[in-house]
């Protein structure tokens, strides 16, 4: 008796499985056509950029409102923020590891980056603009490399200080292990340093390219004394079109933005935080964790994997054996004095030709302070503890609601895939987009710049702190959440022995860089061009960026040196001993 049902299930089995087995031998296929994609498109890019920055420098640009020149800005915008970065990134890793453990250039390096991180990027635009032109005077890759010098000084100083106070506050029992089994520091960096700090840095990053979109306006299109700086891009596209009042172009080009921001987002924020998260220091294996499809596409792709076994890996492998048998080499050596007198002979001429470079910078800067007269220094003054005043407001305020929102996020896996990428969105928004629409509900109800400006240095720095907490929380060990889980820790208890306490070194890093970033914001949200009228506030950021319109260096100078005195001796009274509190007492070791 033939028994139909069972042979048709039978037969369905089969080819159940033929077309599982047939698409198991197809999919790695298709990674690698999608990755090959990607290549050929990174190609093409890099070819096009090139033909652009090394054409011909054009006077004047003319900014195009129509919707076709919007792909176009775009792609150059996405290339100098990215340039932009990939410069911090390298910065902040060199300069953060050396700040840390050299006890000498120390004190200098955290003050260095105390004093930079408080100077306005329209600061350091006439310096840099200026020589990048004089350097190539006739290719358009001057005023380029200019612009992404610009973004850089918005992005990087919040990476380093997040690095710093990462490698500040590896475990001691980590730096144990990497001294016994004789690390190299090269070796130390790459095994031990960079994945600690791998979080941070994430987040940090995700900040530091929001901050590069809220600058992008400021460094596409700018007045120089009488010149007139423009490059083709969203942000000159935006402020064009704010200024000639035009709401369909101002919509245009944010919902473009916004679309890149998403894409950026899922491209590579997302896999990025997937891949940082096993960097997480804890005993146990915590519970839910964020996927990325496009880090599984990268994964499992067969030629990737093929070129990582046949190139990288031999390379890595010969790069730590090379260094290894060096470092024996040096130790074995009997005439390491020889060595160290050279050395020391080299640091001491590379601080003589430092101290005589300073030395003849503030001379110059002493001549052009002495054409400062009294009523400006009494404005500059009375500008400057406006400003202030409005900083700490900005800064309570975006404590107050980043630090609970942020635990939420960083503790909560399924939140956090829906929170982040709205979060992202919102910080790469430029606040200064939204600002005239601001302004002018503020004026309607009679708030004025004083508000406004408040505002808008909120939006523009709340990010940090929130960035920082987020990574702070996700870096807190499960073992220890589910041991005050398991005691039963009421909500304040929680807050007081596991969260804070977990958080603190991120908190800090993450309120040290708003300050700098509201102290930055001044120059935007107290001094503001809207339907060719100038609006201002009584501030220091407004007297930086009249001086930059006017082309009074001598203002210019003198408003930068009192907002970095400032943001020192706050950082000195206030932020260091934080920090040297997180490094001690709060430092996570078993």
């Amino acid at each position: 008796m033939i028994r139909l049902p069972g042979s048709l299930s039978s037969i369905r089995g089969r080819e159940t499985l033929a077309r599982a087995q047939a698409l198991k031998r197809t999919w790695p296929v298709v990674m690698d056509l999608c990755v090959a994609g990607i290549g050929l498109a990174c190609f093409y890019g890099v070819v096009r950029i090139a033909h652009y920055w090394f054409g011909h420098a054009e006077p004047e640009i003319v900014i195009s409102l129509s919707p076709r020149a919007l792909p176009l800005y775009a792609f150059y915008s996405i290339v100098r923020i990215g340039l932009a970065y990939i410069l911090s990134l390298l910065f902040a890793v060199g300069y953060g590891y050396v700040a840390a453990y050299s006890r000498r250039l120390e004190p200098l390096m955290v003050a260095g980056l105390d004093i930079c991180q408080s100077i306005p990027v329209l600061s350091f635009l006439p310096g840099v603009m200026l020589a990048m032109v004089a350097l190539f005077p006739t290719r358009q890759i001057g005023v380029e490399m200019g612009a992404i010098l610009l973004i850089f000084t918005g992005e990087v100083w919040n990476m380093a200080f997040s690095f710093y106070s990462s490698i500040k506050s590896i475990p001691r029992e980590l730096s144990e292990a990497a001294t016994i089994y004789r690390f190299s520091r090269w070796q130390r960096l790459w095994q031990l340093e960079l994945p600690y700090g791998a979080i941070g840095l994430v987040w940090n990053s995700m900040v530091s390219v929001a901050g590069g979109w809220f600058f992008l306006m400021a460094c596409e299109m700018f007045v120089l004394g009488t010149r007139d700086f423009r490059l083709p891009g969203l942000g000159s596209y935006l402020q064009t079109a704010a200024s000639e009042n035009d709401t369909r172009a101002i919509v245009m080009g944010l919902a473009v933005m916004i679309g890149i921001i998403v894409a950026i987002d899922q491209l590579i924020w997302r896999p990025a935080i997937v891949w940082s998260d096993k960097f997480k220091f804890e005993q146990v294996e915590g519970g839910a964790h964020v996927r990325s499809p496009l880090l599984h596409l990268l994964t499992h792709s067969g030629a990737l994997r093929t070129l990582r076994r046949h190139t990288l890996d031999p390379v890595s492998e010969n790069i730590y054996c090379s260094l290894a048998q060096r470092r024996e080499r040096r130790l074995s050596l009997a005439d390491g004095v020889t060595e160290k007198k050279g050395s020391a002979w080299f640091r001491w001429v590379a601080v003589l030709l430092l101290l005589v470079a300073v030395i003849y910078l503030a001379s110059e800067a002493l001549i052009l302070l002495r054409q400062v007269r009294a009523p400006q220094l009494v404005a500059v003054l009375h500008g400057a503890a406006a400003t202030f005043l409005r900083v700490n407001i900005a800064l309570v305020i975006a404590a107050a609601w980043t630090i609970p929102v942020g635990v939420a996020i960083g503790f909560n896996p399924k939140l956090a895939r829906l929170a982040q990428p709205l979060a992202q969105i919102a910080a790469s928004v430029p606040a200064t987009a939204l600002f005239p629409v601001i302004l002018l509900a503020l004026i309607r109800v009679g708030g004025g710049m004083g508000i406004a400006s408040i505002l808008l240095m909120l939006i523009g720095t709340q990010w940090y702190i929130l960035f920082n907490v987020i990574a702070g929380a996700m870096a807190i060990p499960s073992d220890l959440r589910e041991v005050a889980q398991l005691f039963h820790f009421s909500t304040l208890q929680r807050w007081r022995t596991v969260i804070l306490p977990g958080i603190f070194p991120f908190l800090i890093t993450g309120m040290v860089t708003a300050s700098g970033g509201a102290w930055n914001a001044s120059i935007i949200a107290e001094y503001f061009h809207l339907n060719n009228q100038t609006m201002q506030t009584v501030g220091l950021g407004a007297q930086i960026s009249s001086a930059t319109d006017h082309g009074e260096f001598h203002l210019l100078l003198l408003s930068t040196i009192v907002m970095a005195l400032m943001v020192v001796t706050i950082n000195r009274l206030v932020w260091r001993p934080l920090y040297r509190l997180s490094e001690t007492r709060y430092k996570l070791d078993a």
